[in-house]
């Protein structure tokens, strides 16, 4: 794919983005598709030679869409909706464009420095102290280990990063209402599920 196709086919798929938005409140939330149903609909084998943009996005409409769940839609009420806004969209086209690395800061300076204004941006909006500091995580499920990680290590003096574990036993108290992260996370850190203890909420 050269430059000018590349422009003519981002210039449809935002066409496609923008219809998308204006129409999904008059999408089914949830797919009308059991397991396998989308599957079945695909090759078993990929394609020896690159298809046409046209022959993707038709797969696309007629076999992906189909089997979504629609979590920006008004209708959608489980989880978390609303995971993105047009603002969002347009900045992720702008960060898939740079393809950064954000792992460090000599790998994307500017994405690093950016972050930390930002956290501090959003310390200050909740009313945090002034000391508090943070990284942006990309899930419930890193952002529940990374608090794990931290507490078990400063509950050990951070002796179980340097020597492993050595006896410690620690617990882990959450709602029985909480992210599916928290088990799997427990697991992780190696405190272990057994440890778990799911609270009842009073109603």
């Amino acid at each position: 794919m050269d430059v000018e196709t590349f422009r003519r086919h981002a210039h449809e798929l935002v066409d496609w983005m923008a219809d998308y938005a204006r129409n999904v409140e008059n999408m089914p939330v949830l797919p009308k598709v059991s397991p396998g149903d989308i599957v079945s609909r695909l090759a078993p084998s990929p394609p020896a030679q690159g298809e046409s943009f046209e022959r993707i996005m038709a797969d696309f409409d007629s076999i992906i869409m189909p089997g979504m769940t629609h979590w920006q839609s008004p209708n959608y009420f489980a989880y978390f909706n609303a995971n993105n806004s047009f603002p969002s969209i347009l900045a992720e086209m702008l960060t898939a464009s740079l393809g950064a690395q954000c792992m460090s800061w000599i790998t994307s300076p500017a994405a690093t420095e950016l972050e930390e204004r930002v956290m501090e941006w959003l310390r200050d909006m909740i009313g945090l102290p002034r000391e508090f500091v943070g990284v942006i995580q990309d899930s419930a499920s890193t952002a529940t280990l990374c608090s794990l990680l931290t507490a078990r290590e400063k509950a050990s003096g951070c002796a179980i990063n340097r020597h492993g574990f050595s006896g410690e036993r620690f617990t882990v108290y959450c709602s029985r209402e909480a992210h599916s992260s928290i088990e799997k996370d427990v697991r992780i850190t190696g405190i272990g599920s057994q440890r778990l203890r799911r609270i009842a909420l009073d109603n």
